[in-house]
């Protein structure tokens, strides 16, 4: 077996994933003792190739991490000057007013970012206190130890035929030891589910929710620039249909990272998230910041919306899940990165506490206490009726409700409607074709709005054909089967890379599904949305996906 040609390497810390989380993480744990052994893996072909973030920062993760982040150099030049908050109908827009707006809401303080290359310094200063940090290195098996508990992870398996054979090039890969392991995968990793369903972490925790977030960084004439303005809007084009809004910051060099985020409950499977985001650009508030400009980079990634009472249990024996591999975003604010690196750092003091007392392998209760009545906690609580509001009452009425919840909140610290359950995950949520009128959507102009590949090239994304495919059916014939004549088959539109297909002889006839695995930038939508929840998305050799430049 290719198993025992396996060697493995100890260490005291073995962290999956360089994100926020993941390189706080190390970063803290070498602060807090620089004899420890800490390693970093990232399945990118760098770090930051797979980050995708908005992102406006909140520093409050940064400061406590890294306090002289200024002098060292950090990517985080650009403060917010201007809050906008639109409310869009198809050929105009209200303003919201600041005032109107929970105080929690202001991006007075915050900074807009690259995540990407946050990460990228981040892992600089990680290896600079001597944790070894190898991108390019996926995890693609969990090792258990005698206990149950989690001892490690497989890396950098290499030469799988795509029937799942070993190749001529074959390489097993190397098992990495910890005494304690991090996931830090982000949005539904794919380790992270394995140990969530092992240990049933999820069991006292309410349904998982997401978003889709797509994204382009453009650049755009001097004149259309206005650096620190922050613009977030709701309504048009997506109406009352399905929740979601967009996000149009100015960052510096005359760029805009434009985006928009489709919340994955919608129930019309007719609806065409990446066509959204594209119509949306048309807008005249868009359109005039984004004419005569060019669109430089394009990507998507799956956002967590559940909230506080979608947050598994963080702890278990021999490690812990980190940053949006427990969903710590705060959906109102569309923020998470903070709450990512705050998470990195309680779970190392939490391990260094118990390194220190000569522990391993056991779980981490501190860190799961801390996460939720910490600063983690305290960030999450008072938000954490804005999206089952948004999903029961509709975009208009849940957010004037999620809006009055937090002000309550905010004034007098405990909520009048308690702790509102989501109900249906976004994979029920789905509704059945019949029920709901196809949509048509306007053709991309080529100049504002573009086709899905030719958005797609401009993501780096590159994958080897010669692997086995890395989005697993259950049932191959749930496709064609079930889904297409129930639901339209809604792969073939809520992928925002053109990764699934169904393709018809000249007549119309004999459907049937295609992958188009080289396309996916990772996004894990399909993991999340397939109605028949027949699709799971693994890891792919490492190195390979999305090349994100800034994003």
């Amino acid at each position: 077996m290719s198993e025992n040609m396996r060697e493995s390497m100890e260490y005291d810390v073995v962290i999956v994933g360089a994100g926020p989380a993941g390189l706080s993480a190390a970063i803290r744990l070498k602060q807090l003792d620089e004899n420890l052994d800490v390693v970093v893996l990232e399945k990118g072909s760098e770090v930051g190739a797979h980050i995708l973030s908005g992102a406006v920062l909140d520093p409050s993760g940064i400061n406590k991490l890294i306090p002289d982040w200024k002098e060292k150099g950090a990517p985080i030049n650009v403060a917010v000057k201007e809050d906008n908050f639109l409310m869009l109908s198809e050929k105009g827009s209200t303003k919201l007013p600041n005032f109107a707006m929970p105080p929690l809401m202001n991006n007075h303080g915050n900074y807009i970012v690259s995540m990407a290359n946050v990460c990228r310094w981040m892992a600089e200063q990680a290896e600079a206190l001597g944790v070894e940090v190898f991108p390019g290195m996926a995890c693609s098996e969990l090792v258990y130890g005698e206990n149950g508990e989690l001892k490690g992870v497989v890396a950098g398996e290499f030469g799988k035929n795509p029937d799942g054979t070993e190749g001529s090039g074959y390489e097993p890969g190397m098992e990495l030891h910890g005494k304690y392991v991090f996931l830090s995968e982000g949005v539904r990793g794919s380790l992270s589910k394995q140990v969530i369903a092992k240990y049933d972490l999820a069991k006292d925790a309410d349904v998982p929710k997401f978003g889709l977030g797509m994204k382009e960084i453009w650049e755009i004439k001097p004149e259309n620039h206005n650096e620190g303005e922050v613009t977030h809007t709701l309504g048009w084009p997506l109406g009352n249909e399905a929740g979601g809004g967009s996000f149009l910051y100015h960052i510096d060099n005359n760029q805009v990272y434009v985006g928009y985020i489709i919340d994955l409950n919608y129930k019309n499977p007719h609806l065409f998230p990446y066509m959204e985001f594209q119509r949306w650009k048309h807008h005249p508030d868009i359109a005039k910041v984004l004419e005569g400009g060019k669109r430089v980079a394009y990507g998507a990634r799956a956002v967590t919306k559940g909230g506080f009472q979608s947050m598994p249990k963080a702890s278990f024996p021999g490690g812990a899940l980190l940053g949006c591999s427990v969903g710590l975003v705060n959906l109102p604010r569309i923020k998470g990165n903070h709450n990512a690196m705050l998470s990195g750092m309680a779970a190392a003091e939490a391990a260094h506490e118990a390194l220190k007392a000569g522990r391993s392998g056991d779980e981490l209760t501190a860190y799961d206490t801390e996460l939720r009545e910490g600063a983690v906690g305290k960030d999450l609580k008072p938000v954490r009726n804005v999206a089952p509001m948004n999903g029961k009452f509709g975009p208009k009425i849940g957010m004037m409700l999620g809006g009055f919840d937090m002000w309550f909140q905010t004034i007098f610290k405990f909520s009048l409607f308690g702790t509102v359950k989501h109900g249906k995950n976004d994979a029920e949520s789905t509704g059945k074709a019949a029920d709901y009128a196809p949509i048509n959507y306007p053709k991309p102009d080529g100049k504002l709005s573009f086709d899905r590949l030719t958005n797609v090239s401009f993501s780096a994304t590159n994958h080897a054909e010669e692997q086995p495919c890395h989005l697993q059916l259950r049932d191959p014939n749930i496709p064609i089967d079930v889904n297409l004549p129930e639901f339209a088959e809604p792969a073939q539109r809520y992928c925002p890379a053109g990764v699934y297909e169904v393709l018809r002889d000249d007549d119309g006839s004999n459907p049937r599904f295609q992958i188009n695995a080289q396309n996916c930038v990772h996004c894990k939508t399909c993991d999340i949305k397939d109605p028949s929840q027949n699709i799971t998305w693994v890891t792919p050799q490492g190195g390979e996906g999305p090349n994100y430049p800034n994003m």
